[in-house]
C-alpha cells in the first residue's frame, strides 16, 4: 500500500475517531462546556493536558528548530518544561481550591473589579490568537504535504474539524479527543524516532542513541560518536558547531524565563486543572501530565540530530534528477526551494539564505521548470553559496522519508502532525469563546444572561475566533515555534505576575493589577509587534534592547509588570478586608469545592 493511500486512512481514522468522541461526550451545561464537568480522572487529565500543551510547535516544529539551531534551540525544551513544572507546583493548585476556571475570572475576582476582568480577557485574546495562529499554520503544513493540498486550503481544512468538535464538545468532547490525540501523536512522534535510532547508532531508545556512536553502511561501529559527526559535516558547509550556542548569554537567559513564567500563565492549560474532581486530584494530574510530555522533550533532541545529519547527506552535492521523492513532494508544497547558482545540477547546500523570504515560484512544475526539472523560483538571490531553502516546520514530518522509513511510519506521523496541532488549537478556541460568553458577557456586560444563551454565546465566540485562527494561520508571522514563543511572551508579560501576587501578596489590589497587566502587555506586544513587522529589517541583535530578543522580551514586559503593579498598589488603598482573608484561605493546605461557573 502506498504513502498516499496509508495517510489518507491514519488521517481519516484518526479525524472519525475525534469526531465521534466529541459526539459520545458532548457539552449539554456551561459546566460541561467550561471544564467537561469537573470529574476528569487524574491520568485522563494528564494526558489531555499533556496534549493540550504540546502543540504543533512541540510536534512539529521544536525538533526542527534543534536540527538547524543545535545548542540554541536547548532554551524551548528549557523553558517549556521548566515552565510547566512552575505552574503545576506553584500556581495551578492555588487556582483549583480558588474555584474560578477561567483566569479572567480568577483575576476579576481576586481583584474585585469588572475592569481588571475585562483587562484580562483582553490578554487572553491576544495571547491565545498569537498562540493559536501556529497551531493552525502547523495543520496547514500537514495537509500540504500529506494530503497534496496547498498550505492555505489545510488550514481550512484543520478550521473545519476544529469547528466541529470544539463548538460542539466544549471542555467535556476536546478533553476526551486530546486523550485520544496524546497516543496518536506520542506513538507518531516515538515510533520513527526508534527506527532511526536503531538505524543509525544500533540503540533502541534515542535518549542513549542521542550520544551514542554511529554505525556505517555495513552496520558496524564507526567510533564517531553521532554529535561529533554532525559538529564536523555542518562545520565543513560554514555553518557554526551544532554543539555550540550561538545567542547571547543573556537572549538565552530571557528566552527561557518568559518561555517558563508564560508556561506557567497559559490560560488553556491553567483551566485543566479545573477539570478533575479535587485539589489532590489537580497535584496527580500535574504529575502523569509532566511524565507524559517527558517522553516527548527528552525525545526531540535525538530527533533534530538525526534529522539533520540525515537531510545533509541525502541533499548535498547530490544531483537534482537523483533527489529523493520527499524533495520534489515538499517542494511541490512550496516549502522546499532550489536555485542552481552556479549551474552544475547539483544541490549545495550552506550557510546563509539561498534567497530572500520564502520560495515564490513562477508556476507549477508541469508548467514551467528550470532546465533540470526543478521548480523556477522568482525570489531575489542571495550572494552566497547556499542554494536550497528547506522550512525547518517540516523536519519532523520529512524525516521518516528522509531516513527511508516504512509507508506506515510516514503515515503515521502525518496522523501524530495533526493530532498536535488540532488538540492545541481546540484548548485555546475553547479558552477564546469562554472568556468571551463567561468572563466579558455574563460576569460584566448582561449578568442576567441564562445559562443556555452562556452557551450560545461561546459557540458563536468559538465560531468568530476559528475564522480569525484561520486568518492568521494563513499568514502567519514566522515558524510555528516562533510564534509560539511571541504567545508565551505576552503570557509572562500580562497573567504570571498579577496570579503570582494574587495568590502570594495580600496587599495588591485591583489597581495594581491593572495597571501591570495593561503596561506589561502593551510594552511586550509594541517590541515584538515593530521588530517583526515594522521593521523587520532591524531584527538583529545590535538593535535589540539589552540584547533581548523578541522570542525574549516578554522578560523584560514581566518585570516592568512587577514593578508598576507594586508600585501602584502601595500607594493606593489595600484590598477590602474580605478579599485578604479570601489570599489567606486558598493558601491552606486543605479541601476546595468544586470550578464555580458563577
Amino acid at each position: 500500500m502506498d504513502v498516499q493511500l496509508l495517510t489518507y486512512l491514519f488521517v481519516g481514522g484518526s479525524f472519525a475517531l475525534y469526531i465521534g468522541i466529541a459526539i459520545w461526550s458532548r457539552a449539554s451545561s456551561t459546566k460541561d462546556f467550561y471544564v467537561a464537568g469537573g470529574g476528569v480522572s487524574p491520568i485522563a487529565n494528564g494526558a489531555a493536558t499533556a496534549a493540550d500543551w504540546m502543540s504543533a510547535a512541540s510536534f512539529i516544529s521544536m525538533a526542527g528548530i534543534i536540527a538547524f539551531s543545535g545548542y540554541d534551540a536547548s532554551v524551548y525544551l528549557m523553558g517549556w518544561t521548566g515552565g510547566y513544572v512552575l505552574l503545576a507546583m506553584l500556581l495551578a493548585p492555588y487556582l483549583r481550591k480558588f474555584g474560578k476556571f477561567t483566569v479572567p475570572d480568577f483575576i476579576g475576582d481576586r481583584y474585585y473589579s469588572n475592569v481588571a476582568r475585562t483587562v484580562a480577557v483582553i490578554c487572553v485574546i491576544f495571547i491565545s490568537f498569537t498562540y493559536v495562529a501556529g497551531q493552525m499554520r502547523g495543520v496547514g503544513i500537514v495537509f500540504a504535504r500529506f494530503l497534496e493540498v496547498d498550505v492555505n486550503m489545510g488550514v481550512v481544512i484543520g478550521m473545519a474539524i476544529v469547528f466541529f468538535y470544539a463548538v460542539l464538545g466544549g471542555m467535556k468532547g476536546i478533553t476526551y479527543t486530546q486523550v485520544a490525540q496524546y497516543c496518536v501523536l506520542i506513538f507518531a512522534f516515538l515510533v520513527p524516532a526508534v527506527f532511526l535510532s536503531i538505524l543509525m547508532t544500533g540503540h533502541v531508545l534515542p535518549q542513549t542513541g542521542f550520544g551514542a556512536t554511529v554505525l556505517d553502511a555495513a552496520g558496524n561501529d564507526t567510533g564517531v560518536y553521532l554529535l561529533e559527526r554532525l559538529d564536523g559535516i555542518v562545520q565543513d558547509l560554514g555553518f557554526g558547531a551544532y554543539t555550540e550556542g550561538q545567542k547571547s548569554t543573556i537572549d538565552v537567559f530571557f528566552i527561557a524565563a518568559a518561555l517558563m513564567c508564560g508556561t506557567a500563565g497559559l490560560p488553556h492549560v491553567i483551566v485543566r486543572f479545573f477539570t478533575v474532581p479535587t485539589v489532590r486530584d489537580a497535584r496527580i494530574s500535574a504529575g502523569w501530565a509532566l511524565l507524559f510530555i517527558a517522553l516527548l522533550y527528552t525525545t526531540a533532541p535525538a530527533v533534530g540530530a538525526f534529522a539533520r545529519t540525515n537531510l545533509i547527506e541525502t541533499v548535498h552535492q547530490t544531483e537534482y534528477e537523483e533527489l529523493p521523492g520527499w524533495f520534489y513532494n515538499w517542494e511541490n508544497s512550496g516549502l522546499i526551494g532550489w536555485v542552481d547558482k552556479n549551474d552544475d545540477g547539483r544541490v549545495q547546500m550552506s550557510a546563509g539564505a539561498a534567497f530572500k523570504g520564502t520560495p515564490t515560484f513562477a508556476g507549477d512544475r508541469d508548467e514551467v521548470t528550470g532546465s533540470h526539472g526543478q521548480r523556477v523560483v522568482t525570489n531575489e538571490v542571495t550572494d552566497n553559496d547556499a542554494e536550497v531553502y528547506i522550512d525547518r516546520d517540516i523536519i519532523v514530518l520529512a524525516n521518516p522519508e528522509i531516513g527511508n522509513l516504512p509507508a506506515w511510519v510516514i503515515a503515521l506521523v502525518a496522523a501524530g502532525g495533526v493530532a498536535a496541532a488540532l488538540s492545541t488549537a481546540a484548548g485555546l478556541l475553547l479558552v477564546i469563546s469562554s472568556a468571551v460568553s463567561h468572563d466579558l458577557l455574563k460576569k460584566t456586560l448582561k449578568p442576567d444572561i441564562s445559562e443556555k444563551q452562556e452557551l450560545l454565546a461561546a459557540r458563536l465566540a468559538a465560531v468568530v475566533a476559528i475564522l480569525i485562527a484561520g486568518y492568521f494561520g494563513i499568514n502567519p508571522p514566522g515558524f510555528v515555534a516562533q510564534v509560539v514563543a511571541f504567545a508565551f511572551g505576552l503570557a509572562a508579560a500580562s497573567f504570571f505576575p498579577v496570579i503570582l501576587m494574587g495568590i502570594f501578596y495580600k496587599r495588591m489590589n485591583k489597581e495594581g493589577a491593572i495597571a501591570g497587566m495593561a503596561v506589561g502587555l502593551a510594552f511586550t506586544f509594541s517590541y515584538i509587534v515593530y521588530f517583526k513587522f515594522v521593521s523587520p529589517e532591524l531584527n538583529s541583535a545590535e538593535n535589540w534592547l539589552f540584547g533581548v530578543s523578541p522570542e525574549g522580551i516578554g522578560t523584560v514586559g514581566m518585570v516592568l509588570n512587577f514593578i508598576v503593579a507594586f508600585a501602584v498598589s502601595r500607594v493606593t488603598a489595600p484590598p477590602p478586608e474580605h478579599i485578604q482573608h479570601i489570599v489567606e484561605d486558598i493558601r491552606v493546605p486543605r479541601g476546595a469545592g468544586g470550578a464555580s461557573a458563577h
